[in-house]
């Protein structure tokens, strides 16, 4: 691991080492990086985990994941929604889990500097965020997958939405670092934008109960400022739990790491870190024995489920920890200044 990932270790309960090698440790010899041992990989979840082991200082691990990624990509530019062992087990393909990859290979940049990686991963991102601009509606939502028997599911939902939100500024990003030129995605943004913070009576709303559905639409700066802070404030005592954690359900007395760091992260993303930090302090020693982090949690009666120790779910906490603790040049990836000044916010 590079010596330059070990500095402000102090500031953290965090046992930063444990994490990464619990994720390397599942990574495939391909590249691959499931759940766990014995599960499913799926795009987001393998991204995900690819930046937790950059952010861990593990570059050539990650590296390797995206490789993977890149060698699985269909040719109409999607990923299958699920593999075991290579082998796809969903043959949905999802635009948010397609789209990305982006995110992930604008992530490795920040931190490694490497332009060439950049414009060895250009032809897999444009792919991908190809694909899923050709789900988008005349609207700027996104329908949200085309299912195994090659039909588009014409649901759209506002995660998933965010998140295909965060990977097309990633895509502009590249493609700006790159010389490209993509004006159709710019537009297909400006759309996408509308439809969040203005449309939602486009998406799905029996999601409205899941926690994600909330901070989203903040943590990918479709919605920031003043807006952004209503909207956290609005539902703030629905998914919160104070002391402990955020919901994943609303309506469900089960608290996980993820939600809560990714609230950690969208906090951070507002300017508010102090507010971040607590949140995040909530969570910071609901870890096993080893260092690496629960899943989840009940309340009251503070049983940890499930019991399996999961990759994304540790790289996460990576990030939010970077997020919060500068760990790394790319810990501002989600900050909403950041796009300000790239001007794609």
């Amino acid at each position: 691991m590079d010596s330059k990932f070990s500095a402000k270790k102090q500031e953290h309960l965090l046992n930063i080492d444990a994490m990464t090698a619990m994720i390397q440790k599942n990574q495939r010899f391909n590249g691959e990086i499931p759940w766990c041992p014995g599960h499913k990989t799926d795009p987001w979840d393998h991204v995900e985990s690819a930046m937790g082991l950059a952010a861990g200082g593990h570059l050539a691990a990650a590296e390797k994941a995206y490789i993977w990624l890149a060698r699985m990509q269909l040719p109409d530019g999607s990923f299958y929604a699920a593999y075991r062992n290579g082998i796809p087990e969903d043959r949905t393909r999802d635009a948010n889990l397609t789209a990305y990859v982006a995110v992930g290979v604008l992530h490795f940049y920040l931190i490694s500097g490497n332009r060439q990686f950049l414009r060895h991963m250009w032809n897999t991102v444009n792919a991908a965020i190809e694909f899923a601009m050709g789900l988008q509606t005349r609207h700027g939502d996104i329908h949200w997958a085309i299912n195994p028997h090659g039909q588009v599911d014409r649901m759209s939902l506002l995660t998933g939405s965010s998140s295909v939100f965060m990977s097309l500024k990633c895509a502009l990003e590249i493609a700006r670092l790159i010389g490209r030129q993509k004006p159709a995605w710019e537009r297909s943004l400006l759309r996408l934008t509308e439809a969040i913070a203005h449309k939602p009576h486009r998406f799905n709303m029996t999601k409205s109960r899941f926690s994600m559905d909330w901070y989203y639409p903040v943590l990918c700066g479709a919605i920031t400022g003043r807006e952004a802070q209503k909207r956290i404030d609005r539902y703030w005592k629905k998914f919160v739990v104070e002391g402990l954690g955020v919901r994943c359900v609303s309506d469900q007395p089960w608290v996980t790491i993820a939600e809560t760091c990714e609230l950690s992260l969208a906090l951070c993303a507002m300017g508010n870190r102090q507010l971040a930090r607590v949140v995040f302090q909530w969570i910071e020693n609901r870890t096993f024995a080893d260092g690496t982090f629960w899943t989840g949690f009940t309340f009251p009666e503070m049983i940890v489920w499930p019991e399996e120790k999961l990759t994304w779910n540790n790289a996460v906490a990576l990030m939010a920890a970077d997020a919060l603790y500068d760990l790394t040049p790319a810990g501002r990836l989600f900050d909403h200044g950041f796009w300000r000044e790239s001007g794609l916010e």
